[in-house]
């Protein structure tokens, strides 16, 4: 199993960093970012690679891909989204689609979260489980975030579209992918983005639940974590960083 982070996205809302940075480049610890402390988690579960979808500013990462290959012990593999300014995530994550027959722990580029959230995603592993999604249950919603609504038989639900109320949490942008769930997930990206290029990877874990096949949730306890979209939320996930 490797890690994947998805660092292709503009992050407009968050200039002026992000007029020469991609959204994970943007400094959060000091002059460490979101890829440095997901990078740092990887290695502390013991992950030795992982691969980075990059397209916006690419050139910031590859810049950095050698110091953060020997800061943090992981073997760097980049992979290029060649529509990251035109298409929403869905496309950027097919684009590791090779990477994912692998088996992965995926993480947003612009989610701050503590190593426990890997250490319940590895912990959820076993007994059939193909796919599990970080879930924050504690957490109030309001209508922006990625809401779950997950049983006895897994997700059926998850989108941005629905009652907070309805929901069992939040997806936090984190997730356990193991290898034989790969092709299944690329085909139900690549159906999810020929729909509709906006769409989010999340809508392509729907086209799954949809097709029957089950994803199931890890609730990560109440741990502080952000997904970092505006300078309020950078101001957030710079008091977070500090805790850990």
């Amino acid at each position: 199993m490797i890690g994947l982070i998805l660092a292709a996205g503009a992050g407009r809302r968050l200039r002026p960093y992000t007029d020469t940075l991609p959204k994970a480049l943007v400094p959060v610890a000091g002059e460490k970012t979101v890829l440095d402390l997901t990078l740092a988690n990887f290695a502390e579960v013991g992950l030795t690679e992982a691969a980075v979808v990059v397209g916006y500013r690419k050139e910031a990462v590859y810049a950095r891909k050698a110091a953060l290959e020997a800061a943090y012990g992981v073997k760097l593999t980049l992979v290029e989204n060649d529509k990251a300014e035109e298409w929403n995530n869905a496309y950027s994550l097919w684009c590791a689609r090779d990477v994912l027959a692998e088996g992965v722990i995926l993480a947003n580029g612009d989610t701050v979260h503590p190593v426990s959230v890997e250490h319940t995603l590895l912990a959820a592993r076993g007994e059939g489980r193909r796919i599990v999604l970080a879930l924050d249950a504690a957490k109030k919603l309001a209508d922006e975030e990625m809401k779950v609504v997950a049983g006895d038989t897994g997700v059926t639900r998850i989108t941005k579209l629905m009652d907070p109320a309805e929901a069992s949490g939040e997806y936090i942008g984190v997730t356990l992918i193991e290898p034989e769930a790969a092709a299944d997930l690329a085909d139900a990206l690549k159906t999810t983005f020929e729909r509709d290029p906006d769409l989010y990877y999340e809508d392509g874990y729907q086209e799954l639940v949809n097709r029957g096949f089950r994803i199931d949730t890890a609730p990560i306890g109440e741990v502080a974590w952000v997904e970092i979209d505006n300078h309020d939320d950078l101001a957030k996930g710079r008091e977070i960083a500090c805790q850990y």
